[in-house]
């Protein structure tokens, strides 16, 4: 039996992000993005984040050593965060974003959806692997 269709498809890109939390930084990468939200692990976090809290999210693209894209800031929502491993897992939801941002959102992800399912290429230990 399969579980419940997301609303929007996931891109299992590796991009760098930075957490925006009661003005602290937090540096992580993504393990997948999607149009509603993203699961990033975040190493440097010491606790938890709390499910709820409001926080603001920098998206940078990774083409080379050299070349990356501008971050894009997006107002997010802990949806949950979780110890894995040596650093914390952590899903956001994106908060309602007013058009020229959504608009950028939809260009960034079109960058990723280059019409083939993505393969991982980090650690396989994932939230969805384990539980679902």
């Amino acid at each position: 039996m399969s579980g419940p269709q997301r609303e929007h498809p996931r891109y299992a890109h590796e991009a760098v992000i930075t957490l925006h939390v009661s003005g602290e930084l937090y540096q992580g990468r993504t393990t997948n993005v999607s149009r509603g939200g993203l699961c990033a692990d975040v190493p440097d976090l010491e606790d938890a984040l709390a499910t709820g809290a409001d926080i603001e999210v920098d998206i940078t693209l990774i083409f080379d050593e050299e070349t990356h894209s501008e971050a894009l800031r997006l107002p997010a929502r802990v949806a949950w965060c979780t110890k894995l491993d040596e650093s914390f897992q952590v899903g956001l939801a994106f908060n309602p974003l007013k058009a020229p941002l959504s608009d950028y959102l939809t260009m960034f992800l079109r960058y990723l959806d280059d019409g083939t399912k993505a393969a991982r290429t980090k650690r396989e230990s994932t939230l969805d692997k384990r539980f679902g």
